[in-house]
């Protein structure tokens, strides 16, 4: 078996690459960024691959790779799946892989706590590829930090030449992370690039699409012929800011992406349906009744009536991003705007409803990454070949 070093030319989709005591740990913001913040769920976040894979090309038909996942434990709760590791090859499903080794983090959801326990390394083997040289990619779990410790093929590997192919940089909330998709390659970001044709950037950050100035920064600063930024339903479960500070601090966001792509085109995404939080500001709270049942459900603690204070909630989220997206148009011709709505709505609540209130499963993932889709990489849409 040959032995590859695990280099940044092996990688795609990550900002940013640490060397750990075990190895490689790949990081979705620079570290430049992480210092400004310390917040533990940010650090959680960005430190799970959602969108990150070696790619290489070889003859090789065995594939391993060895790895240490921080696996997550809920207290209370049933646990969660293993992080699913895909393999493409040529572009198309070629096989699955999960570990039960690895760290793990329990987390207390009523008290907010955390204990880290160190495992073992484990290893994800792969066989019977086809006998011939294809570029190979392994999609590393959305939801599981993962230190990448060694590669190994009965073939040489060498990084997967420029295909030409438009670089799509993508920023949300936990849906654009991956919530509750079934792997990496079908979260509704990755099912998108797939049928878009190009290199997906996923900086989609659970709980941690807040506007900050850092992220905003890490867009400006990385390479990408599209962008789009999903806006506005971390600000509510958070209950962060009004209406006051909102629509400035998402003017301050688009002046910081534009400075590094004055003319990429540009789109403004609002939040999908949740009726958790149409009509209701945050923040948002475990449900622990539920919770006592072994259940993980959301509710939303805010009054309906604070929304003439200033508190903000999906409803009113959506028409400030309409309309600072409108007016900023004049001026900025590749700047769009598309209803979250349009992605995931009522007719689709009511078919695939949310499971806890705020996230999607595995089909409305598959549903609304289709939807973007059709809605932006096809016909008229801001990120057609048209819009180069």
């Amino acid at each position: 078996m040959h032995t590859t070093p695990l280099t940044a030319g092996l990688l795609r989709g990550a900002l940013d690459l640490e060397r750990t005591a075990h190895g490689l740990l790949p990081h979705r913001l620079p570290a430049r960024a992480r210092a400004q913040c310390t917040d533990p769920q940010l650090a959680l976040a960005e430190s799970q691959p959602s969108g990150v894979r070696l790619a290489f090309r070889t003859r090789a038909t065995t594939v391993e790779l060895d790895t240490l996942p921080t696996k997550r434990v809920y207290a209370g709760v049933p646990p969660r799946p293993d992080g699913v590791y895909d393999l493409l090859v040529d572009g198309r499903p070629a096989g699955r892989a999960t570990l039960t080794d690895g760290s793990t983090l329990t987390i207390d959801l009523g008290t907010g706590t955390a204990e880290h326990r160190p495992g073992p390394v484990g290893t994800v083997r792969f066989t019977g590829l086809p006998d011939r040289v294809k570029d190979v990619e392994i999609w590393l779990p959305h939801n599981e930090r993962t230190e990448l410790v060694a590669l190994r093929t009965d073939a040489p590997v060498e990084p997967v030449p420029d295909r030409g192919r438009r670089v799509w940089l993508h920023h949300g909330s936990s849906i654009s992370h991956g919530s509750d998709a079934a792997s990496p390659t079908t979260t509704w970001p990755a099912l998108a690039a797939s049928l878009g044709g190009v290199e997906l950037i996923n900086l989609g950050l659970a709980g941690s699409a807040l506007l900050d100035p850092f992220t905003a920064r890490a867009l400006r600063d990385t390479p990408a012929d599209l962008i789009s930024v999903k806006l506005g339903i971390n600000v509510v479960n958070t209950d962060l800011m009004r209406l006051r500070a909102f629509g400035p601090a998402v003017h301050g966001f688009l002046d910081t992406v534009r400075e590094g792509h004055p003319g990429t085109p540009l789109l403004v995404v609002s939040p999908i349906l949740c009726p958790l939080h149409e009509d209701t500001p945050g923040p948002t709270a475990m449900d622990l009744a539920a919770l006592g049942e072994g259940l993980v459900r959301y509710r939303a603690t805010g009054d309906p009536a604070e929304r003439a204070a200033g508190k903000l909630t999906l409803g009113v989220v959506r028409e400030e991003l309409a309309r600072i997206v409108r007016e900023r148009a004049d001026g900025d011709p590749h700047l769009h705007h598309l209803d979250g709505r349009e992605l995931y709505g009522e007719a689709d609540f009511a078919e695939l409803p949310l499971p806890d209130g705020l996230h999607p499963d595995e089909a409305a993932h598959r549903r609304i990454g289709e939807r973007f889709a059709e809605l932006a990489f096809a016909g008229g849409g801001p990120f057609t070949d048209r819009a180069r």
